[in-house]
């Protein structure tokens, strides 16, 4: 969750989040009618979805092509930020990892209280704010993404997944729970599962990657000192090994967890034996504070990222090495 200085916002507001926005939007290509084949690069879309037009970016690398469906990585930004932040690629290395890997990258934009989009948020469940407050239906929103994006471009059906950043992190969560269906797994980061229930139609591996010094989603579970200064916005945070063990529950994992990656600074343990070919496995790192491991320090959460691991590069080589469906 992200801090914020109530004068802060008052001076930057429209510096910082809403102007940005705007200009990544105009910068992007034209929303192409259905049907219209989309060049490689960035485009904008907006649909209706429950009674209010939402947003999207999209990003379609350089070696898609219509012969061969693509996999597609929906990526939530955190809580108060928005579609463009996430897309950074200074700040969380998306644009590349998807050129790099060939997945397509979707970007939504959460709810919003300003009519450009910006200090947006996610109904995850008991987190957070406005988005939690209005019940608004992001599940149905998210699965109307992915439906839109698979209408223009060949997508995958058997290779969507979301990752997602602290309140984006939990959406994606709730998405493993409720779309099932939909995502295959999910890679959330700094966020933890705080749905109000969970039943998945069938197991979605999870790689979660969080920070043992992480003072917005405490890793022993709560809200921490640099969460929301308006706390009515969030709830206590489930930690994240009770967030493991719900999913290694679900999943129905049997064999020993074990260790895959363990280095200074970092270490991965993956829960195997799972059914239907789902893992479990949670990255950890010493130090890094509630941000994107191997991105870059963001002008809002100023903390430096830990280097000892790349979220990208882990979650994709994750992702890619499932059990083909």
């Amino acid at each position: 969750m992200t801090r914020f200085d109530h004068s802060f916002l008052r001076l930057c507001l429209w510096f910082c989040l809403v102007l940005p926005l705007a200009h990544a939007l105009a910068g992007a290509a034209p929303e192409a009618s259905l049907g219209a084949a989309l060049a490689a690069g960035d485009h904008a879309f907006t649909l209706e979805h429950d009674g209010l037009t939402r947003r999207y970016l999209l990003h379609v690398p350089r070696s898609y092509t219509d012969s061969r469906p693509a996999p597609l990585l929906m990526a939530l930004h955190g809580g108060g930020g928005n579609a463009r932040f996430q897309a950074d690629d200074a700040h969380y290395g998306l644009i590349t990892a998807s050129e790099k890997f060939g997945f397509i990258a979707v970007f939504p934009n959460g709810i919003s209280p300003l009519p450009r989009g910006g200090l947006a948020s996610w109904n995850a469940g008991t987190c957070c704010a406005q988005a939690r407050d209005r019940n608004i239906d992001d599940v149905g929103f998210l699965r109307a993404v992915v439906a839109d994006v698979s209408r223009r471009l060949a997508v995958d059906p058997a290779r969507v997944y979301a990752t997602g950043m602290s309140n984006g992190g939990m959406m994606a969560q709730r998405l493993a729970c409720e779309a099932a269906d939909v995502f295959r797994a999910i890679a959330p980061v700094a966020g933890t599962d705080n749905t109000l229930s969970c039943t998945p139609s069938r197991p979605v591996a999870v790689i979660e990657f969080h920070a043992r010094d992480d003072d917005h989603v405490l890793f022993a579970g709560g809200a921490g000192p640099k969460a929301f200064k308006d706390s009515s916005k969030v709830a206590p945070f489930t930690g994240v090994e009770e967030t493991i063990s719900r999913w290694v529950k679900r999943n129905q994992c049997t064999a020993p967890p074990r260790v895959v990656l363990d280095k200074p600074g970092a270490r991965c343990i993956r829960h195997g034996g799972c059914s239907e070919g789902a893992v479990v496995e949670l990255c950890v790192t010493d130090e890094g504070g509630h941000s994107w491991p191997g991105g870059g320090a963001t002008r809002i959460v100023k903390t430096r990222p830990s280097s000892a691991l790349s979220a990208d590069e882990l979650m994709w080589e994750f992702f890619a090495g499932l059990p083909p469906k």
